[in-house]
């Protein structure tokens, strides 16, 4: 402690011999600070992965039974032997089957990710043809959407306002800085129905999977080569894809009987052609309107609130060029900015307050304007300085970190207020002390012991929960971090920049 004490009374000793120097590292520091602070993310919550890995199946049409039988117990049965897995919950729906495979807390889940992905690989032999491509992914916060939207329209049809929202407006944000995804959901999607007369194509000696393999097959473009010319060389391709109903309901069936299109008989002759809607299994309306869902989702290491934000400038913008039709109107129904910019206006509110009443008390006890704006100048320095420890930990504004920053303040007027009480003290009875020793010295000689012994105590007394386990541990590892490094900074500003302006 002896030598911690002569360490922190040479770095003040040091402050009060060379004012200038710690005033310019100051204002370096103020300007880093602040540099930090625009590249700190600003998110909801911390950032925090869960460690679980999901699986989703889905095979149309197939009953719950049968889709426990043929998809979920296969998929138990190989991703049960994945590394590190210590829980399967699985839950089976028609044409849905799910899979939750659980790790430790403090499993590498990207480790753990690509080892259940090589365990899906080998279950897919096991599985029906029918299936849609399994999806696998990580159980993480980031992936809830940033802002939600109804779009709803008084003209359109539910049909036109999906096709619409799906392959026009959703299109114009997935190109911004930040945003990871557009995803849809509600209304009715256009789909086309081809209903067969089963007696008529028994009578031309055709099935359903004639029909399918013939659409399937007649609906397309292919590549057709080249076309080589004396000057230029062309790419061509067959344009082959329906275009309107009548186009496919005029679409000849040749089989072994009928060997000219002319003599084949049409697809219409066989079959009702609708144009129509799938089934519709989400119901989105607002105020009461039928409207669509759109929900965007930001990258993981996006600023939130900067994402938000170029979303509804991009929407103004559209609005302006005419993009967006008027009768189409777009509401957020959901936007996690707000609660952010609340918690940021909150966190703010609170340091002025802090920093104001902290100044009235030493207004009150010192009676001196000068020692009073000297503590008005320490408390920004030390949350500044907070900042650049949080950003080379890596951490992010979010209400968890606002939170410490907010409980740290009160603790970082403790140690500037001793020493600028001390030097104070010292300074008004100058004429009294025989020594020769600089007052403003001697006052941060007898109390730099204590100050690095308190700052010390608080510090050791909120560390031990960075040890804590689980999901509670990973919460509040990055308010423990933020209430240390703001404990640190108070110590240091109270250690050089006050000692230099006292």
């Amino acid at each position: 402690m002896l030598k911690q004490s002569q360490t922190s009374s040479n770095i003040a000793a040091w402050a009060i011999k060379h004012p200038i120097g710690v005033n310019m590292i100051a204002l370096a520091l103020l300007v880093l600070g602040l540099f930090m602070l625009q590249r700190l993310g600003v998110n909801l919550l911390p950032d925090i992965i869960y460690p679980d890995v999901r699986v989703r199946i889905v095979d149309s049409g197939v009953p719950a039974t049968i889709m426990e039988d043929k998809v979920t117990r296969q998929l138990e049965e190989q991703l049960a032997i994945t590394e590190g897995a210590i829980s399967v919950q699985s839950r089976t729906t028609e044409s849905r089957s799910s899979i939750d495979l659980s790790f430790p807390y403090g499993t590498d889940i990207n480790i753990a990710l690509r080892d259940a992905s090589n365990r899906l690989d080998r279950a897919k032999r096991f599985l029906p043809d029918s299936i849609e491509p399994p999806v696998i992914y990580k159980r993480d916060p980031s992936q809830i959407p940033v802002i939600e939207f109804i779009v709803s329209s008084n003209q359109k049809t539910p049909i036109e306002l999906r096709s619409y929202a799906d392959y026009q407006l959703s299109k114009w944000f997935i190109n911004l800085p930040g945003v990871a995804s557009a995803e849809l959901g509600g209304g009715l999607v256009r789909e086309i129905q081809v209903i067969l007369d089963q007696q008529r194509l028994a009578a031309h000696q055709l099935n359903f999977k004639d029909i399918e393999t013939l659409i399937d097959s007649e609906n397309r473009d292919i590549a057709a080569g080249r076309i080589y010319t004396e000057f230029d060389e062309l790419s061509t391709r067959t344009d082959a894809r329906f275009e309107s109903l009548d186009e496919l309901a005029q679409l000849p069936l040749i089989s072994e009987t009928t060997q000219q299109v002319d003599d084949a008989v049409k697809l219409n002759e066989i079959a009702d052609i609708l144009d129509t809607h799938e089934d519709e299994r989400v119901s989105i309306r607002l105020n009461g309107m039928e409207g669509v869902k759109l929900s965007i989702q930001k990258q993981p290491q996006a600023n939130t609130v900067e994402v938000v934000d170029a979303i509804n400038q991009r929407i103004k913008q559209l609005k302006k060029e005419q993009l967006i039709p008027d009768d189409v109107q777009i509401t957020a129904v959901d936007d996690q900015a707000v609660f952010i910019k609340h918690a940021l206006n909150n966190a703010s509110r609170a340091a002025l307050t802090g920093a104001f009443l902290a100044m009235l008390v030493v207004y009150f006890f010192l009676g001196d304007l000068r020692r009073t704006l000297i503590i008005g100048t320490a408390i920004p320095m030390a949350i500044v300085i907070t900042f650049i420890i949080m950003e080379i930990s890596g951490l992010t504004l979010n209400i968890m970190t606002l939170g410490g920053l907010a409980l740290g303040i009160g603790m970082l007027v403790d140690s500037t207020i001793v020493m600028l009480e001390n030097i104070s003290r010292h300074q008004q009875h100058k004429e009294a002390d025989s020594s020769s020793l600089d007052p403003a010295l001697q006052a941060a000689n007898e109390v730099n012991s204590a100050i690095v012994a308190s700052t010390t105590t608080n510090l050791v007394a909120v560390l031990p929960f960075l040890f804590m386990s689980g999901l509670v541990g990973l919460l509040f590892k990055e308010l423990i971090i933020t209430i240390s490094a703001a404990i640190v900074s108070s110590m240091l500003v109270s250690l050089t920049i006050v000692p230099s302006l006292a």
